[in-house]
């Protein structure tokens, strides 16, 4: 098996969201603007986006999963992926992308099993009948949390060797 590194080119790096109800989109477009990185908007169905070169909407279809497919089969290292989704979190987790919760919240190779066994005991429970609560309501210190870890996210992908510009042959 042979590892797949790309230059780092800002225009490699490219940011997917995972659209339909994501509450950061706008967040996302202001910093991706500052970078220059290209977002792609995924949803279901069309969803209006920005008239901005570096943003482009696709339309996954109305299938189960069909925008996560999409986004998973794209999602590579060097790439971040924007998403409340947890099992979409853990395939581009393993696809070697970065992946942030529109929380702030970081999904890791050390911290996705667990929050992936969290999530599968919670819709256990409410399939049994167990009153579990839904998710906390997002908050302002929920965006900001999440500007700064996307801020860092794409510094540290920047940092990474993997990504430093080959060397000029003489």
């Amino acid at each position: 098996m042979t590892a797949f590194f790309r230059n780092f080119d800002p225009l490699s790096m490219r940011i997917y969201i995972d659209a339909d109800a994501c509450p950061v989109k706008d967040e996302i477009y202001r910093v991706a603007a500052r970078f220059s990185l290209p977002v792609t908007v995924v949803a279901g169905n069309f969803i209006r986006i920005p008239q901005d070169p570096l943003i482009d909407m696709v339309s996954a279809g109305a299938g189960m999963d069909a925008a996560d497919d999409w986004i998973a089969e794209r999602a590579r290292k060097g790439d971040i992926v924007v998403t409340a989704d947890i099992p979409l979190a853990s395939r581009c987790v393993k696809a070697g992308a970065a992946v942030i919760a529109p929380n702030g919240k970081p999904f890791t190779e050390q911290s996705i099993g667990m929050t992936l066994a969290v999530r599968n005991l919670m819709t256990d429970l409410r399939s049994s009948g167990e009153i579990t609560g839904g998710p906390k309501s997002f908050a302002p210190r929920d965006r900001s949390a999440f500007l700064s870890a996307l801020d860092q996210t794409i510094r540290r992908i920047q940092r990474d060797p993997a990504f430093a510009p080959a060397p000029k042959q003489s």
